[in-house]
Protein backbone atom coordinates (compact mmCIF):
# COMPACT_ATOMS: atom_id res chain seq x y z
CA UNK A 1 0.00 0.00 0.00
CA UNK A 2 2.38 2.93 0.82
CA UNK A 3 4.85 1.59 -2.15
CA UNK A 4 1.55 2.67 -3.94
CA UNK A 5 0.39 6.00 -2.23
CA UNK A 6 3.59 6.51 -0.72
CA UNK A 7 3.65 7.52 2.88
CA UNK A 8 3.28 11.00 4.48
CA UNK A 9 6.95 11.48 4.92
CA UNK A 10 7.35 11.42 1.47
CA UNK A 11 5.26 14.33 0.94
CA UNK A 12 6.60 17.56 -0.26
CA UNK A 13 7.09 19.90 2.31
CA UNK A 14 4.96 23.14 2.64
CA UNK A 15 6.37 26.17 1.37
CA UNK A 16 7.27 28.48 4.56
CA UNK A 17 6.60 32.26 4.43
CA UNK A 18 9.77 33.53 3.71
CA UNK A 19 9.47 30.85 0.51
CA UNK A 20 6.14 32.62 -0.49
CA UNK A 21 7.65 36.16 -0.08
CA UNK A 22 10.76 34.97 -2.50
CA UNK A 23 7.88 33.43 -5.02
CA UNK A 24 6.43 36.54 -5.09
CA UNK A 25 9.53 39.09 -5.40
CA UNK A 26 10.13 36.86 -8.41
CA UNK A 27 6.52 37.50 -9.81
CA UNK A 28 6.95 41.13 -9.11
CA UNK A 29 10.16 41.62 -10.99
CA UNK A 30 8.73 39.78 -14.02
CA UNK A 31 5.23 42.25 -14.66
CA UNK A 32 7.78 44.89 -14.07
CA UNK A 33 9.70 43.66 -17.05
CA UNK A 34 6.42 42.96 -19.23
CA UNK A 35 5.51 46.85 -18.07
CA UNK A 36 8.38 48.39 -18.92
CA UNK A 37 8.16 46.48 -22.57
CA UNK A 38 4.60 47.67 -23.09
CA UNK A 39 6.33 51.57 -22.11
CA UNK A 40 8.58 51.26 -25.09
CA UNK A 41 5.89 49.63 -27.34
CA UNK A 42 3.58 52.75 -26.66
CA UNK A 43 6.34 55.35 -27.02
CA UNK A 44 7.02 54.11 -30.69
CA UNK A 45 3.51 53.72 -31.23
CA UNK A 46 3.10 57.35 -30.64
CA UNK A 47 5.51 58.37 -32.20
CA UNK A 48 4.17 56.29 -35.29
CA UNK A 49 0.87 58.42 -34.55
CA UNK A 50 2.47 61.50 -34.47
CA UNK A 51 3.71 61.06 -37.96
CA UNK A 52 0.57 60.14 -39.54
CA UNK A 53 -2.70 62.41 -40.44
CA UNK A 54 -6.02 60.96 -40.32
CA UNK A 55 -6.95 57.90 -41.71
CA UNK A 56 -6.69 53.48 -41.55
CA UNK A 57 -2.87 53.43 -40.41
CA UNK A 58 -3.42 56.00 -37.62
CA UNK A 59 -6.25 54.31 -36.57
CA UNK A 60 -5.14 50.76 -36.70
CA UNK A 61 -2.01 51.82 -34.66
CA UNK A 62 -4.24 54.04 -32.13
CA UNK A 63 -6.10 50.29 -31.44
CA UNK A 64 -2.73 48.21 -31.15
CA UNK A 65 -1.61 51.02 -28.54
CA UNK A 66 -4.94 51.17 -26.87
CA UNK A 67 -5.01 47.31 -26.29
CA UNK A 68 -1.19 48.27 -25.66
CA UNK A 69 -2.41 50.07 -22.84
CA UNK A 70 -5.28 48.10 -21.43
CA UNK A 71 -2.73 45.03 -20.95
CA UNK A 72 -0.37 47.66 -19.12
CA UNK A 73 -3.22 48.45 -17.13
CA UNK A 74 -3.85 45.03 -15.96
CA UNK A 75 -0.30 43.94 -15.03
CA UNK A 76 0.17 47.48 -13.13
CA UNK A 77 -3.12 45.84 -11.61
CA UNK A 78 -1.68 42.88 -10.67
CA UNK A 79 1.48 44.45 -9.84
CA UNK A 80 0.00 46.29 -6.98
CA UNK A 81 -1.96 43.02 -5.68
CA UNK A 82 1.25 41.79 -5.21
CA UNK A 83 3.41 44.15 -3.59
CA UNK A 84 0.46 44.61 -1.22
CA UNK A 85 1.04 40.32 -0.62
CA UNK A 86 4.64 41.41 -0.52
CA UNK A 87 3.62 43.82 2.40
CA UNK A 88 1.50 41.33 4.13
CA UNK A 89 3.63 38.07 4.51
CA UNK A 90 6.35 40.71 5.80
CA UNK A 91 4.21 42.34 8.22
CA UNK A 92 3.71 38.54 9.54
CA UNK A 93 7.21 37.67 9.37
CA UNK A 94 8.09 40.27 11.19
CA UNK A 95 5.34 39.72 13.79
CA UNK A 96 5.68 36.12 14.25
CA UNK A 97 9.74 36.93 14.54
CA UNK A 98 9.09 39.74 17.43
CA UNK A 99 6.86 36.62 18.84
CA UNK A 100 9.48 34.10 18.51
CA UNK A 101 11.77 36.82 20.19
CA UNK A 102 9.38 37.57 23.18
CA UNK A 103 8.58 34.09 24.02
CA UNK A 104 12.53 33.77 24.18
CA UNK A 105 12.63 36.06 26.22
CA UNK A 106 10.35 34.73 28.89
CA UNK A 107 11.58 31.33 28.86
CA UNK A 108 14.61 33.26 30.26
CA UNK A 109 13.35 35.35 32.24
CA UNK A 110 11.71 32.34 34.06
CA UNK A 111 15.00 30.16 33.75
CA UNK A 112 16.12 33.40 35.58
CA UNK A 113 13.36 33.29 38.43
CA UNK A 114 14.10 29.76 38.82
CA UNK A 115 17.54 30.08 39.82
CA UNK A 116 17.36 33.20 41.73
CA UNK A 117 15.10 31.57 43.86
CA UNK A 118 17.14 28.31 43.98
CA UNK A 119 20.01 30.69 45.23
CA UNK A 120 17.99 32.29 47.46
CA UNK A 121 16.88 29.84 49.43
CA UNK A 122 20.35 28.96 50.32
CA UNK A 123 19.99 32.28 52.53
CA UNK A 124 19.40 32.47 55.73
CA UNK A 125 18.34 36.29 56.84
CA UNK A 126 18.89 35.59 60.58
CA UNK A 127 22.56 34.99 60.08
CA UNK A 128 23.17 37.76 57.70
CA UNK A 129 21.16 40.07 60.90
CA UNK A 130 23.32 38.55 63.30
CA UNK A 131 26.40 39.16 60.85
CA UNK A 132 25.09 43.09 61.01
CA UNK A 133 24.61 43.72 64.47
CA UNK A 134 28.18 42.04 65.05
CA UNK A 135 29.60 44.27 63.27
CA UNK A 136 27.86 47.54 64.52
CA UNK A 137 29.40 46.28 67.84
CA UNK A 138 32.78 45.95 66.69
CA UNK A 139 32.86 49.11 65.36
CA UNK A 140 31.53 50.52 68.35
CA UNK A 141 33.91 48.58 70.37
CA UNK A 142 36.62 50.44 68.41
CA UNK A 143 35.64 53.71 68.46
CA UNK A 144 35.25 53.25 72.43
CA UNK A 145 38.82 51.79 71.82
CA UNK A 146 40.24 54.90 69.99
CA UNK A 147 38.35 57.45 72.17
CA UNK A 148 40.37 56.52 75.49
CA UNK A 149 43.94 56.06 73.59
CA UNK A 150 43.34 59.70 72.35
CA UNK A 151 42.63 61.15 76.24
CA UNK A 152 44.69 63.53 77.28
CA UNK A 153 45.64 63.21 80.99
CA UNK A 154 47.09 66.54 81.66
CA UNK A 155 44.35 68.74 80.73
CA UNK A 156 40.53 68.10 81.91
CA UNK A 157 38.09 67.11 80.08
CA UNK A 158 35.91 70.05 80.59
CA UNK A 159 37.81 73.71 80.48
CA UNK A 160 35.60 76.75 81.61
CA UNK A 161 36.73 80.08 79.61
CA UNK A 162 35.79 81.98 82.43
CA UNK A 163 38.33 80.67 85.08
CA UNK A 164 41.11 80.81 82.23
CA UNK A 165 40.08 84.63 81.87
CA UNK A 166 40.11 85.13 85.96
CA UNK A 167 43.59 83.32 86.32
CA UNK A 168 44.90 85.54 83.32
CA UNK A 169 43.86 88.71 84.48
CA UNK A 170 44.99 87.30 88.25
CA UNK A 171 48.54 87.22 86.83
CA UNK A 172 48.15 90.67 85.36
CA UNK A 173 47.68 91.83 88.44
CA UNK A 174 50.20 90.55 90.30
CA UNK A 175 53.00 91.81 88.08
CA UNK A 176 51.53 95.06 88.60
CA UNK A 177 51.74 94.82 92.30
CA UNK A 178 55.29 93.44 92.13
CA UNK A 179 56.59 96.42 90.03
CA UNK A 180 58.99 97.13 87.22
CA UNK A 181 62.49 94.64 87.05
CA UNK A 182 65.43 96.65 86.75
CA UNK A 183 66.82 93.94 85.06
CA UNK A 184 64.65 93.75 82.42
CA UNK A 185 66.32 96.68 80.65
CA UNK A 186 69.72 97.76 81.71
CA UNK A 187 69.83 101.05 79.60
CA UNK A 188 66.67 102.36 81.70
CA UNK A 189 67.55 104.81 84.26
CA UNK A 190 66.08 103.94 87.98
CA UNK A 191 63.40 106.06 89.31
CA UNK A 192 64.92 107.23 92.46
CA UNK A 193 67.53 108.77 90.09
CA UNK A 194 67.10 112.95 89.63
CA UNK A 195 68.96 113.13 86.81
CA UNK A 196 70.81 111.73 84.19
CA UNK A 197 74.39 111.08 84.42
CA UNK A 198 76.87 113.67 82.05
CA UNK A 199 79.05 112.04 80.17
CA UNK A 200 82.76 113.45 80.93
CA UNK A 201 84.22 115.48 77.90
CA UNK A 202 88.04 115.82 77.49
CA UNK A 203 89.21 119.03 77.85
CA UNK A 204 91.08 120.50 74.48
CA UNK A 205 94.67 120.13 74.84
CA UNK A 206 96.67 123.15 75.49
CA UNK A 207 98.00 125.21 72.79
CA UNK A 208 101.74 124.44 72.04
CA UNK A 209 104.38 126.66 74.09
CA UNK A 210 104.85 129.54 72.58
CA UNK A 211 108.52 130.08 71.00
CA UNK A 212 110.78 132.30 72.43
Amino acid sequence: MNRIFGTSAARKAKPSLQDAISSTDTRVASIEVKIKKLDGELARYKEQMSKLRGGPGKEAIQQRAIRTLKQKRMYESQLAQLNQQVFNMESAALTTENMRNTMATLDAMQQANKELRKQYGKIDIDKIEKIHYDMEDMLEQANEIQESLARSYAVPDEIDEADLEAELDALQLEQEEEGPSYLADLNKVPDFVDEPPVEAVEAPQQEAVKSS
